[in-house]
């Protein structure tokens, strides 16, 4: 992107449909395999530096959240600002969403606008994405809090030691909506032996039938010579 241009045009999802869980990381490989056999594609790595930065005083009572996120996969650093807004609770969480592409510069421009940093995560995991009644992604990923400022390439502090975190979002509109979110609930449902996807804030736990169904999984995969890359 053009140095001096901060923002590209911005790409705007008008609702996003989106399910969270946790995993243990012993079991991740499984979920993978399971992944892989589901989603008919091959995994992307993952690795995201995420800056929270929240409103200041100046711009108003009503306080506001934006993220920062700069993709360290990409050959040059790809850095994208998003905003999520309200949200209705039906089988999974519908949320309004506008992200846009932007220049290396955009921190010091919210910095500028009063903006100040809240917190600094590094995002590390996998990815996929693919087609199933509606454009899911599933990512499978690690907190690590930042220690020092912008230190991504430093030893950090896990945010769940041993837990993984699942997402499964997919785009949507207010036309949609409803049919988005029942193929969300309707792919959830193959991955419940290993964990159990819900509504962000609302905290379920790891699943008992977990070890079981992973080291199912890990049989499987051994029997048939499916070796994949972590």
């Amino acid at each position: 992107y053009n140095s001096t241009r901060l923002f590209d045009y911005p790409s705007i999802v008008p609702m996003e449909c989106v399910v969270q869980g946790i995993i243990e990381t012993q079991h991740v490989e499984a979920l993978e395999i399971l992944l892989l056999g589901l989603c008919g594609v091959p995994k992307e790595n993952l690795r995201v530096h995420e800056l929270c930065l929240k409103s200041g005083p100046n711009l108003g009572s009503e306080a506001s959240e934006i993220r920062i996120l700069c993709d360290l996969m990409q050959p040059e650093p790809a850095w994208t600002v998003r905003h999520v807004g309200g949200a209705d609770q039906i089988s999974v969480l519908v949320r309004t969403m506008v992200e846009s592409k932007a220049s290396k510069h955009v921190l010091r421009l919210f910095y500028l606008l009063g903006y100040k940093l809240d917190h600094e995560l590094l995002r590390v995991g996998f990815a996929f994405h693919f087609q199933r009644g509606a454009q899911i992604t599933v990512t499978v990923s690690s907190y690590s809090k930042l220690l020092k400022l912008h230190a991504t390439d430093d030893d950090n502090v896990p945010v769940t030691p041993g837990i993984q975190m699942v997402e499964v979002t997919a785009p949507a509109s207010a036309e949609n909506y409803t049919e988005v979110a029942a193929a969300v609930s309707s792919f959830c449902e193959y991955l419940a032996p290993l964990l159990h996807l819900s509504k962000p804030g609302v905290s379920t736990g790891v699943v008992p039938t977990a070890a079981a169904a992973a080291a199912s999984l890990m049989s499987f995969s051994g029997s048939t010579n499916i070796h994949l890359e972590i």
